[in-house]
């Protein structure tokens, strides 16, 4: 056995892996390892957050920790490798294998099965086309700095700034060396993985005009971000400069403007209601309806022994009203496939809740929340609510879902027109409860009122399915009683 093949079986590196269903990338939030700790297998050692949920990464090796290869706040991709561990310590002084050659690393001949691993960087990807790493071409002087730095201002729409002249030498200086693992590519298509291309076609960037600080010449997504941040103002050349005059009515909002990276749960949910808003015809129906004595139930509910412990709203009942009517009405509760040009009939509610938490909105659900007892469904909506505002909830606990409730209520809001969450057929909007004037048993008399608002994919629901579905979810909240005889 070789040193190198030592070395490579003694210190073992973590990948980030796919925590949810086909995801490509995860965010560090917090490392709760540091080089030089002990670690045992099944230790969790970082909290990662990815498009849907954040999650605690356990490490499959015990030994001590090497190197961590990124900080906190920094997008991964799948399958890169995020942490390095010295699984036999004891065996004395050694140096992790060090990355490959530029050269060798990306030579034509070598013929790497499936992902290799390294200890710098990350391993190559499968693929049918080698590649070799491009060389800077001989006799073409390497480009000075302040031209690079004027090139990228320009293409990137800002005034670049004006360097001093400065005398011609006589002959042709070398080519200044670039920093290690900094290879710029001479000519031919940048090196850039697919991510990272399209993060630069999002920002308008072009890859070429990016000095690339990845190794074997890679460009990574901090080279793209950097190209892509306002350049600092240039220093005050000497002499007088001339200002220009801002033009009559312009404002300057440079200043009072901030731009946050489109990312996590933000960006999952972007990409969600965009493809739900054009992929499913939606239709919003409204009606107002008198919950007092719904609202006298949740009273008597919270002095009931069976549901000691466990809390109840008017949330929870909203939720055991759209049950029943479902009930009523299961041919509702469905999905479009368009692959196969099919309804899917559901007989089974997956509710899910619409929850409002630090890293954006998220729709966790129940599991077969119709054949839950009123006491369960209380116990489970807490559980749900809570694990929800600590950033715990997991992919699968957001998989599924078949109808959504969101409470637009909560924030004194009368009502709204939801978005559907992607493959669910309807989703209900619990508006705000207030005091208004209703005519009761003939009279004029302040009740309590409140608004839903109930979208449904008009694919699946037609008007007067979704009209009736609405209705029977407002005559349980005006008569709760109906969920004895309707349940």
């Amino acid at each position: 056995m070789t040193a190198s093949t030592a070395n490579a079986q003694r210190f073992r590196e973590f990948k980030m892996p796919d925590v949810g269903e086909g995801l490509t990338e995860a965010e560090i939030l917090k490392w709760y390892v540091q080089p030089g700790d002990t670690v045992t297998d099944g230790q969790v050692v970082c909290e990662v957050e990815t498009a849907k949920a954040a999650v605690e990464l356990p490490i499959p090796y015990t030994g001590v920790v090497h190197e961590l290869r990124f900080g906190e706040g920094v997008t991964v991709d799948v399958g890169t490798a995020i942490i390095a561990v010295d699984t036999d310590p004891g065996a004395g002084p050694a140096e992790a294998p060090a990355a490959a050659p530029q050269e060798a690393a990306a030579d034509e001949e070598a013929e790497p099965q499936g992902r290799q691993a390294v200890l710098v960087g990350y391993g190559a990807a499968p693929s049918s086309t080698k590649r070799r790493a491009r060389k800077p071409q001989p006799g073409v002087p390497a480009q000075p700095e302040p031209a690079k730095a004027a090139l990228q201002a320009e293409l990137n729409g800002r005034t670049a700034p004006v360097a001093p002249a400065t005398p011609v030498a006589p002959a042709v200086q070398p080519a200044p060396a670039a920093p290690a693992g900094s290879a710029v590519p001479a000519a031919g298509r940048p090196l850039a993985k697919p991510p990272v291309r399209k993060l630069a076609k999002d920002l308008g960037i072009d890859l070429a005009t990016i000095l690339p600080t990845g190794p074997d010449g890679i460009i990574t997504r901090e080279d793209v971000h950097a190209a892509a941040t306002p350049a600092a103002a240039p220093a005050e050349a000497p002499g007088p400069v001339a200002v220009a005059a801002a033009e009559p009515g312009t404002v300057d909002t440079d200043a009072r403007e901030r731009r946050v990276p489109v990312k996590g749960v933000r960006k999952a949910t972007a990409q969600a209601m965009v493809a739900s808003a054009f992929t499913a015809p939606h239709v919003t129906e409204f009606i107002t309806v008198d919950v007092t004595r719904t609202m006298k139930l949740v009273q008597e509910l919270k002095q009931d022994p069976d549901m000691a412990g466990l809390r109840v709203n008017p949330l929870l009942l909203v939720a055991k009203a759209f049950l029943v009517a479902l009930k009523r009405h299961p041919e509702a509760n469905a999905a479009w496939d368009e692959a196969n040009q099919e309804i899917v009939y559901k007989d089974y509610v997956n509710l899910g809740i619409a929850a409002a938490t630090p890293r954006g909105l998220i729709v966790p659900n129940i599991k077969d929340a119709g054949a839950k007892t009123l006491p369960q469904l209380a116990s489970e909506l807490g559980d749900l609510v809570a694990t929800a505002r600590e950033g715990k909830t997991s992919p699968a606990a957001m998989a599924g879902g078949t109808v959504t409730i969101t409470n637009v209520g909560v924030f004194g809001v009368d009502t709204g027109t939801p978005i559907l969450n992607p493959g669910e057929s309807a989703i209900l909007a619990f508006g705000a409860v207030k005091l208004q004037p209703w005519v009761h048993k003939g009279k004029v008399k302040a009740r309590q009122v409140t608004t839903l608002a109930l979208s449904f994919d008009h694919r699946l629901v037609d008007g007067e399915l979704g009209s009736k579905l609405l209705a029977d979810v407002a005559a349980v909240l005006e008569r709760p009683k109906r969920l004895i005889t309707w349940g």
